[in-house]
């Protein structure tokens, strides 16, 4: 891996931040990106899918981790509260406050998605990991993008389950939705262990179908992959400190700084931009980005 240069690493740290949290898949794009630049880029997609040790992966995840501390500084006010709610838990013993109760969902929501991640990751990633596949499923990603918008469009019109926190911006009040609710959303997240779907997409896309609005669904969202991410980085990015990672610590830094900075960026735009929009400039990307690709790599 002493041939990851910091202008890849620039390119793959940029494009992590905005394509983690943006509905298009990050792990797709590292496989297409790479994939459609050629020559020595290419040889990093063969590494992500080498089943033996794989830095660049590790490089990955460490970008992905990046981007979850770029949303714990994005939502810091919510991240305050599930603390403070591991402080109401210790305390009373049960669920008492708000707080305590989004502690509780956001736990609920992600042990799923952890069991599925730890049995499924590796095969997946094995089975999938060439352009082609990430191509084919970033075009399913559009697909799913457009099905939900159309399925949600007339409820949207005549909202049955409006939420008074909505309305209210920044801060969205999480105390009244069901564990039901959570854990279906936050399971939804296995199907971006699939290249090309992306997992803010999926859950979002569950939110939608929830009822919620798009500015709650995309703050629930950015809430439940900040742990998944955090728990895939200390499982992986341990491998940069060891044989494997020797030669590219310079670059993964400016990676990570990059992908840092681009995911922060990112979560701002589309927070904003979901107040008063829908998913459909992405369900268009998503659709020409993935055909194109078919054809170029099928």
């Amino acid at each position: 891996m002493n041939h990851l240069s910091y202008l890849q690493a620039v390119v793959m740290g940029l494009l992590q931040g905005v394509t983690e949290l943006f509905p298009v898949s990050s792990l797709g794009h590292s496989l297409l990106v790479p994939a459609w630049i050629g020559g020595s880029w290419s040889d990093l997609v063969t590494q992500q899918g080498s089943k033996s040790a794989t830095p660049f992966l590790a490089f990955i995840v460490a970008l992905h981790v990046a981007t979850a501390f770029a949303l714990i500084a994005f939502q810091w006010r919510d991240w305050l509260q599930v603390l403070g709610g591991v402080g109401d838990l210790a305390r009373d013993r049960r669920m008492r406050t708000p707080r305590s109760r989004l502690l509780v969902l956001l736990v609920a929501a992600t042990i799923p998605i952890g069991i599925i991640g730890l049995v499924l990751d590796k095969p997946l990633r094995h089975l999938f990991s060439h352009p082609l596949a990430a191509a084919i499923f970033l075009t399913l990603n559009g697909l799913v993008l457009l099905a939900v918008e159309l399925l949600t469009r007339r409820a949207r019109r005549t909202p049955v389950r409006a939420h008074a926190a909505d309305a209210g911006g920044a801060e969205l009040d999480f105390s009244g939705t069901g564990f039901g609710e959570a854990i279906a959303i936050g399971t939804s997240q296995a199907l971006a262990l699939l290249p090309g779907i992306s997992r803010s997409g999926v859950t979002i896309s569950a939110g939608l179908l929830r009822g919620w609005s798009h500015e709650r669904a995309v703050h629930f969202a950015f809430l439940l992959a900040t742990p998944v991410i955090l728990a895939a980085g200390v499982l992986k990015v341990p491998e940069l400190f060891g044989p494997e990672g020797k030669g590219i610590h310079g670059q993964v830094l400016v990676g990570f700084v990059v992908a840092f900075v681009a995911a922060y960026a990112a979560a701002r735009w589309l927070t904003r931009f979901l107040r008063t929009r829908t998913l459909y400039p992405f369900v268009i990307y998503c659709l020409i980005a993935g055909i194109v690709s078919i054809i170029r790599f099928a």
